[in-house]
């Protein structure tokens, strides 16, 4: 089964960030690259893209046949998507195991596992 992992950044220190960034010593900031190079040599991972910051957003609706935009998410900074990947993995704990993995997890953020439906 394929299972896209959602990284809410949270909190969590990214590149993206530079002074939250610094806030990481040089051995964490380098568990964090190693970390994610891991992720991308596992076997059934199709690595994903990281987001621009939720600011950077447009929200798209449309009503009554008119399309309305909005700058940003309707969600709070530490609950926007940072990010994805795909995980080919045979049951829902080999997923859960592979999340784990990744740094938002364990830097204050977390990562959302959803089964994709195939059709």
């Amino acid at each position: 089964m394929k299972y896209m992992m959602l990284i809410h950044q949270g909190d969590s220190p990214t590149p993206q960030s530079p002074e939250a960034w610094a806030t990481l010593s040089d051995d964490e900031q380098q568990r964090v690259y190693a970390a994610y190079q891991k992720l991308n040599e596992t076997p059934g991972v199709t690595p994903g893209l990281g987001l621009q910051l939720p600011e950077t957003a447009t929200t798209v609706r449309v009503k009554d046949g008119k399309t309305l935009t909005t700058d940003g998410p309707f969600v709070e900074t530490k609950e926007a998507l940072g990010g994805y990947f795909i995980f080919e993995a045979d049951d829902l704990d080999s997923a859960i195991e592979v999340a784990a993995e990744v740094p938002a997890a364990w830097l204050g953020g977390a990562i959302e596992v959803r089964p994709i439906m195939e059709w």
